[in-house]
């Protein structure tokens, strides 16, 4: 008998690895396990729901059922993993086991949940997969004024979003600009602007304290001790990878599971990939990375060793209010911003001190010069 290759988790991680897989080995059973319901999207999306007039249907590209036919898999919805025995080479789904050949965790990422005082914290709500958001946009029926928490690269991403729907935001961070540690101020006072020209109103420097019922609706209040109507509160504070269930089954973890080149967990025939698993150091929860970790292990799977490199990884914001690319240079780089244009047109670029492009933030027009300078970046991981 063989013995499957299982994936956990259907997310972009997983179903594009899962295909990828089968377009080098049509054989070898193929089982998917998701905690979810397992239709096909694509993540991004999520935040491109509202202005689309979307919902969670609306952004489904292909049910389980579907996906179990086109990969010539086994799929089990709503499944959790509840033990990995590594040395037996199997998994415990309750009282099910599960023996496979190799074992994939493409886990995801889940959200970091805020402590907030109060009797209405019923009332966040936060977006991760496509059940948080067909439960989000049904929660927002003829409601018309959202907070939300946070103003990361995702924050900024829904507010722009839902005011193309329609709805009035307000944002609230702790942080002085909009996607700290991510843009160069004079980028994010660019797209802050652009955000605020649509209806956007910001309270940086702020969290919210407390959330209390207000009638109808809500009443916000914030650290300073400002108030804020409110119908909902979406929390969109950030993300941290999913690694609970290889720390259990003892594999090596930091702030993602631990992986080497090839993918490979701190035990044989185990490996992880997406927002779940750290890179030979590095974790980055976007799609460009995903998908050179997916074409690299798929070949690895099928018995050709393969290990996964990063070309230079720019990252495009959904915030059509002010386009918005960004190649953050390494954390250890040294040397110095140059700052040109103004307004919603700002070219930033990193240069190191021999002069190389080493990272650049473009936002507005100046979205366009984003070729030629990834021509000139280094590779993240070569």
């Amino acid at each position: 008998m063989t013995h499957p290759l299982v994936i956990v988790g259907t997310g972009l991680a997983g179903y594009n690895l899962a295909r990828e897989f089968r377009k080098l080995d049509s054989q070898t059973p193929l089982v998917l396990i998701t905690a979810d319901d397992g239709r096909s999207y694509s993540k991004p999306m999520l935040s491109t729901g509202f202005s689309k007039n979307k919902d969670a249907d609306g952004l489904s590209m292909a049910e389980p059922g579907q996906m179990a036919e086109q990969l010539n898999a086994e799929i089990h919805t709503h499944t959790r993993i509840t033990s990995i025995e590594p040395e037996l080479n199997r998994l415990w789904m309750g009282d099910v086991c599960l023996t496979y050949r190799d074992l994939v965790l493409a886990l995801g990422a889940e959200v970091i949940r805020l402590p907030i005082a109060g009797e209405a914290t019923d009332r966040v709500f936060s977006v991760n997969d496509l059940e948080d958001y067909a439960r989000f946009r049904e929660a927002l029926e003829g409601k018309q004024k959202v907070l939300l928490l946070g103003a990361g690269l995702i924050g900024c991403e829904f507010a722009n979003d839902l005011m193309l729907g329609g709805y009035q935001v307000e944002l609230v961070a702790p942080s002085d600009q909009v996607m700290p540690g991510l843009i160069h101020p004079a980028a994010a006072a660019a797209v802050q602007g652009a955000l605020e020209k649509m209806g956007a109103r910001f309270h940086l420097g702020r969290v919210l304290a407390s959330l209390k019922k207000d009638g109808a609706g809500l009443e916000a209040e914030l650290s300073d001790g400002s108030r804020i109507a409110c119908d909902l509160v979406l929390s969109a504070v950030g993300l941290r990878p999913r690694i609970e269930l290889a720390a259990h089954a003892e594999l090596s973890v930091n702030r993602g599971i631990v992986v080497d080149r090839l993918l490979k967990t701190s035990h044989n025939n185990i490996y992880a990939l997406g927002d779940c698993a750290e890179v030979d150091g590095i974790n980055l929860l976007y799609v460009m990375p995903l998908m050179a970790c997916v074409r690299a292990l798929a070949q690895t799977l099928s018995g050709n060793n393969t290990e996964v490199k990063y070309g230079p990884m720019p990252v495009t914001v959904k915030t059509p209010a002010c386009p918005l690319v960004v190649a953050m240079p390494a954390a250890n780089a040294e040397g110095n911003w140059r700052v040109e244009g103004q307004d919603a047109d700002i070219k930033a670029v990193f240069h190191g001190l021999d002069e190389a492009v080493l990272g650049y933030v473009l936002t507005g027009t100046c979205v366009l010069e984003k070729a030629a300078l990834n021509r000139q970046l280094p590779a993240v991981l070569a």
